[in-house]
């Protein structure tokens, strides 16, 4: 044996052992040895492939994510070695903590992960120990389980149009036509037919089975990887389904899991969690792989429909269900659905889906996964249905404040006992906040916006850690102040954002979502003191965009061109990710310095903008509405991203002219501008146009086509040949009427689009008058 490992003694339970023994309750440590079950087992370091052996004075503590009996969880950055800088969670396990079943548990676990390399299964990157504890180095992820991060998603965005709809027109994805004071809803977790006043049944979706399809195909690949090194999961359920930053799955917690069993043997153990164990664990009669499958099926069924397919009032009533009763499959499933379900749950597992000499193909053929390209599916290339709000890689947002709110310090630890190694059991981490059930939590309560809870619970203001300065803009929602933070002197703008007046919630979620892109304005910090919600963001000390240009000495068609090309390829990656701005003005396009370098630019305010929702109220990317989202929705959504380019177009419009195309200053009127822009008539001779190139002049026609179906898109002006072709362009100096005449002018402008009529907006269906007169009582449900 190598210097570098250490051997120790743990008390290792036989299944046989096990099944026979299961109901005694002395299970002395001198009885284990009497019947010869004490095994040394031994444990070495892990080190990351092509990296130098690590020890705890390599990793920064940042924050304690979690703690209990056995230690604590903390996020770290690894401060030595080639990864340097790189976060992980550190779990740290006191050695004399565990109890004996645990320490095999925790043995097979760490083998698992570290034999273990696959892009849906949680990664070990290190594993070492100290004298009295144990250290796991693993993937940081942010994103929460899979059904309670959704949940959270869903839960701070609940309108009527995305609570529910009749279950028979569900497959036709229409809107509802019952007036909307009937409408009701359950807790936003799973979808669950209720009963409103003389209505019929309505249906809570949470997945589409686009949705279902995605996370399962990952799934899917993650068992396989998994069944070909001989490894039985045997506890998959969606508390061990994590996400990471962009919505990928990965499968955690290998306590539980068989390693070395052949296709032809079986295991024998009765362990997992009942709901999702199959018939062969039930009876104990030996399993092997294909009981993953038979989980495999709970766990589609629980996310098309929210129901578990098997589960009594007690566990022997569960364990009679999964051994004979006859399932029902819903209706509103589609044929593709309800044929692999029947598949997986074959009582016989020789007769089971994924169980025969093909494995996953079987599977990967079925009908309801005729659309995956598998090969695309493993290498990332297929966007996630869903993408976590995580903000910055060392944001802790969704992990409990009671934890990330103290001081990280690792303590020594008390050195164990000859027979008290152990290692730890359980090799990731979901803070306890976000599985609680929303319906644990006092709404009364929810006076502090939830992201804020979880970065500062409920007594930290922002005066606390800011000092408020000078204004830098007034809105009619907020105001934007400078700030100073009070223990590093860092300077940051805060805008203050008024909740009586508006919801800040998709603001919030669209700068934690896509903040990183480095011409977005990044969301440092949120504060909520209950009235207001306090924003800290970037200092944008070059200002705004037209300002710049227009006091600029030289400023010509080819800096128009980058200036452009910068912008739209923002817009384009907010568009391809379903976000819409809808107020991309000027005054909200600022320099980061004072360079004036087109990579300076930010975009800034989304107060005003959007993401694109199914009608299960689920954000969702382009590549999954085409049958999910309700036509009136995608075309309100094509139109607002059109409305993004013709902002995009006065601008481009007023850099080469040096005025703007519909207001000629401060005091036209409204009804001229909207006149103007609705004739779609603007001057394109004359001025600095006599000697803009003709390729300008087309891009810009284009850009503010009164017709929005005629418009061009983002992908659009991007290929245009006055963009791809900018280095040709001409460099002479373009003239300019008075700053404060174009400015007055382009405020108009948006002065008058602001006041045309709005459709009516739709209000949460808590504040309809019949949900008031009933006091907010929680309807009864009906299972599926």
């Amino acid at each position: 044996m190598e210097l570098n490992m250490k051997k120790f003694t743990v008390r290792r339970f036989f299944s046989v052992y096990l099944r026979k023994k299961s109901r005694s309750k002395s299970s002395s440590l001198s009885r284990l040895e009497e019947e010869g079950v004490v095994k040394e087992i031994d444990i070495s370091h892990h080190v990351k492939e092509g990296f130098e052996k690590a020890d705890p004075s390599q990793f920064e503590l940042l924050k304690v994510l979690g703690q209990g009996s056995y230690g604590k969880v903390f996020l770290v950055r690894k401060v030595k070695g080639s990864d340097a800088g790189q976060l992980y969670a550190m779990k740290v396990l006191k050695k004399a903590t565990l109890k004996v079943r645990d320490r095999v548990r925790s043995k097979m676990e760490r083998d698992i992960l570290a034999e273990v390399n696959h892009p849906f299964i949680v990664k070990l990157h290190y594993a070492f120990q100290t004298e009295g504890k144990l250290y796991l180095i693993l993937d940081f992820l942010r994103g929460g389980d899979l059904f309670t991060r959704l949940s959270k998603e869903k839960s701070h965005k609940m309108h009527r149009e995305e609570i529910c709809c009749p279950w028979k027109t569900l497959r036709q994805r229409t809107l509802p036509q019952t007036p909307v004071e009937l409408w009701t809803c359950r807790r936003p977790l799973f979808p669950t037919l209720c009963q409103a006043d003389g209505t019929e049944g309505w249906l809570l979706v949470m997945f589409t089975e686009e949705d279902v399809k995605f996370y399962l195909a990952e799934l899917a690949l993650a068992l396989d990887h998994l069944h070909g090194l001989g490894i039985i999961y045997r506890d998959l359920k969606p508390e061990n389904i994590l996400l990471d930053e962009e919505g990928h799955i990965k499968i955690t917690d290998f306590g539980l899991s068989k390693e070395a069993i052949d296709h032809d043997k079986r295991a024998y153990s009765f362990c997992g969690t009942i709901e999702y164990m199959a018939p062969e664990v039930v009876n104990r009669r030996g399993h092997t792989q294909s009981a993953d499958w038979w989980s495999f099926g709970v766990l589609m069924f629980e996310m098309l429909t929210g129901s578990l397919p098997f589960q009594g009032k007690d566990r022997k009533e569960t364990m009679a269900l999964i051994l004979k009763a006859k399932l029902g499959m819903p209706q509103f499933l589609s044929t593709e659905a309800q044929s692999l379900l029947r598949a997986l749950f074959k009582r016989n597992p020789c007769n089971r889906l994924g169980a025969g000499i093909d494995g996953v193909e079987e599977i990967k053929r079925h009908p309801f996964f005729i659309t995956i390209d598998w090969n695309k599916l493993y290498r990332k290339e297929i966007k996630p249905p869903f993408k976590p709000a995580v903000g910055r890689p060392e944001d802790t947002f969704h992990f409990d404040p009671e934890f990330t709110a103290r001081t990280p310090t690792d303590s020594p630890g008390v050195p164990p006992s000859a027979n008290a190694h152990h290692l730890f059991r359980g090799f990731s981490f979901v803070a306890s906040s976000l599985v609680q059930e929303p319906s644990q939590q006092d709404p009364h309560k929810a006076t502090v916006h939830p992201i804020v809870q979880q970065l500062h619970g409920n007594n930290i203001h922002f005066t606390d850690g800011y000092e408020i300065k000078e204004d830098i803009g007034v809105g009619s929602y907020s105001v934007c102040k400078r700030c100073v933070h009070k223990a590093t002197d860092a300077e940051y703008a805060v805008k203050i954002i008024d909740k009586s007046k508006r919801d800040p919630s998709e603001e919030i979620e669209i700068l934690l979502r896509y903040g990183q892109h480095p011409n977005i304005i990044t969301l440092k910090d949120v504060y909520d003191d209950g009235k207001s919600v306090y924003l800290v963001m970037e200092l944008m000390r070059g200002g705004e965009l037209l300002d710049r240009i227009l006091r600029q000495r030289c400023f010509s068609e080819r800096e128009a061109s980058d200036v452009l090309c910068t912008i739209t390829k923002t817009m384009d990656y907010l568009h391809s990710q379903g976000v819409v701005h809808r107020d991309l003005k000027p005054s909200n396009i600022l320099y980061m310095d004072e360079s004036g370098n087109p990579e300076s630019i930010r975009i800034c305010d989304f107060g005003f903008a959007k993401q694109l929702r199914a009608e299960n109220g689920l954000l969702m990317t382009p590549c999954y509405t085409a049958n999910f989202v309700a036509p009136e929705v995608l075309k309100r959504q094509g139109y607002d991203a059109a409305c993004d380019i013709w902002s995009l177009g006065i601008l481009l419009y007023t850099m080469l002219a040096g005025f703007t195309p519909f207001a000629n200053g401060p005091d036209d009127t409204p009804e001229d501008i909207l006149a103007r822009i609705g004739s779609g008539k603007y001057a394109l001779s004359g001025g600095n146009w006599d000697s803009i190139s003709d390729a300008a002049k087309d891009v810009v026609s284009k850009m503010l086509h009164v017709d929005p179906h005629q418009r061009l898109t983002a992908v659009q002006v991007l290929k245009h040949p006055w963009v791809v072709n900018r280095e040709y362009l001409s460099q002479n100096q373009l003239s300019r009427q008075d700053v404060h005449l174009v400015k007055g002018a382009m405020a108009a402008t948006y002065f008058a689009l602001n006041r045309t009529p709005q459709a009516p907006r739709l209000e949460p269906v808590l504040s309809s008058s019949l949900a008031q007169r009933r006091g907010m009582k929680r309807l009864t449900s009906t299972r599926l």
